[in-house]
């Protein structure tokens, strides 16, 4: 773990200044704002392309179609995370992300040749940019968790969430400007340019850090951090069972699993509500003559760019002024249960008035929430855990757990449509029920978390 050098040293300006949102000590200012930077990029390129996988799949199929596509991403990733997992226990830590990263520039690069070639792409990107979001986001936190502690990670973890919220504000916004001018073939191009922008901050980060830690062993007689693995070697151990059995042996890591489950399987059938909505108006619109042009794919994306402008707006504003004060002043364990509260709030008005304009700030309540405080506190749960813990078991739950929870929210959907012609409220109030569930689950975390950080524990069967 990061450790600050032997005797009182001065902050420097960029410490000070950072102070102003949470409590920088001297010498840790730069790695945060490299890694907010790195958090930035890779935020920036997933919002440019989440319109168009919105354009794609709402524009060549359905919101039911959505929906179903989930299973695909679960199938994908019963595969991909065991084969990361076995990377990462493999490979240093700075060769695993830039293989991965390549992997997936690459492919967007060939989405948009295919694209431009008249290829349909609508499930198959829909599928792809699931897996990616979560294997390529997952894969960053690993890494911040590997470099700081519990104490370290608690206070500069909201610093590089403000580059998440700020780099998917940004992304929002450079679809909206180029949706019109460029297609969403090209928006493919610039969000792989964005993807390979940001490795060699985390390859900085990684050297920095090494030498640091290098540096302070000399200088004082603990023990160094762990090294990094060189190739060939393994942090597996003869007990270990690979990602899916760490998650499935241990409780604390089961139940940030189910969580994160009953997060998605609500997320996920509010996402069909709102895309159910928008399709209805957008063809509506096209009919009217009211598009302005736009094709149907064209008027979602669009819509699509400025909803999440605003939801990330939002966010960026709790990030920056109200996440690292909650966790100061009342700890992980109250604000792993925040985003659960509004969640029932938020579903409760949809219940009575599932029309646009309510599902759209219902959404947003809870999506920019979801993506700023609940997004730092999820991670955070992570950093009493094991290194195998932190990149091959958070690889499982933030890919694979959270997937199935899409997969449940289209089995509710196409029971929900095809047996029972449930609408926008009786969805919502399905979701009630999944809430209540997952408050729960949010109090349990949250107490174990302290317990296991307050003796120094790692979690254990």
């Amino acid at each position: 773990m990061l450790a600050d050098a032997p005797g009182p040293r001065p902050a420097g300006p960029l410490d000070r200044f950072l102070r102003l949102f949470s409590d920088v000590r001297p010498g840790e200012g730069l790695t945060a704002v490299v890694l907010t930077f790195n958090i930035f990029l890779l935020l920036t390129a997933y919002y440019v392309l989440k319109p168009v996988r919105e354009g794609l799949i709402l524009g060549q199929g359905s919101a039911e179609l959505k929906s179903y596509m989930s299973a695909g991403m679960v199938g994908v990733l019963a595969i991909a995370v065991p084969l990361y997992g076995r990377l990462a226990a493999r490979m240093p830590r700075r060769r695993l992300i830039n293989i991965v990263t390549a992997f997936f520039a690459s492919c967007l690069v060939l989405f948009s040749v295919l694209g431009q070639l008249g290829v349909p792409l609508g499930m198959v990107f829909f599928v792809w940019i699931g897996v990616f979001n979560m294997m390529i986001v997952a894969q960053f936190w690993g890494f911040a968790n590997d470099l700081y502690s519990k104490d370290e990670g608690e206070r500069l973890f909201p610093i590089v969430g403000f580059g998440a919220s700020l780099g998917a504000v940004l992304g929002a916004v450079i679809a909206g400007w180029l949706i019109a001018p460029l297609g969403l073939n090209q928006l493919m191009l610039v969000g792989a340019g964005l993807l390979v922008a940001q490795v060699p901050l985390t390859n900085y980060v990684d050297t920095r850090e090494r030498a640091r830690s290098q540096t302070m062993a000399a200088r004082t007689p603990e023990p160094p951090k762990e090294p990094d693995l060189a190739p060939g070697k393994t942090h597996e151990t003869p007990q270990s069972a690979g990602a899916f059995g760490m998650v499935f042996g241990t409780p604390y890591l089961l139940m940030i699993g189910i969580m994160l489950l009953c997060l998605n399987w609500v997320n996920t059938t509010g996402e069909y509500i709102l895309g159910s909505v928008i399709e209805d108006v957008a063809r509506e619109a096209i009919t009217a003559g009211t598009a302005g042009g736009l094709s149907v794919e064209e008027f979602i994306g669009q819509f699509y760019s400025q909803f999440f402008f605003v939801v990330n707006i939002a966010g960026v504003l709790i990030q920056l002024f109200v996440v690292s004060r909650i966790i100061k002043y009342f700890g992980v364990r109250v604000g792993v249960m925040v985003l659960p509260c509004i969640a029932l709030g938020a579903y409760n008005v949809l219940a009575f008035f599932p029309v646009l304009a309510a599902v759209r700030w219902a959404k947003t309540a809870e999506n920019a929430t979801d993506y700023s405080l609940n997004n730092t506190v999820r991670n955070m749960l992570f950093l009493p855990c094991t290194r195998e813990q932190k990149y091959s078991a958070k690889q499982a739950i933030d890919s694979f757990f959270v997937r199935i929870g899409d997969v449940l929210s289209a089995v509710l959907v196409f029971v929900g449509t095809t047996y029972f012609a449930l609408g926008g409220s009786g969805f919502a109030i399905f979701n009630i029920l999944i809430v209540s569930g997952w408050l729960i689950l949010a109090f349990f975390i949250g107490r174990e978390y302290t317990q296991l950080t307050a003796i120094g524990a790692t979690p254990g069967p």
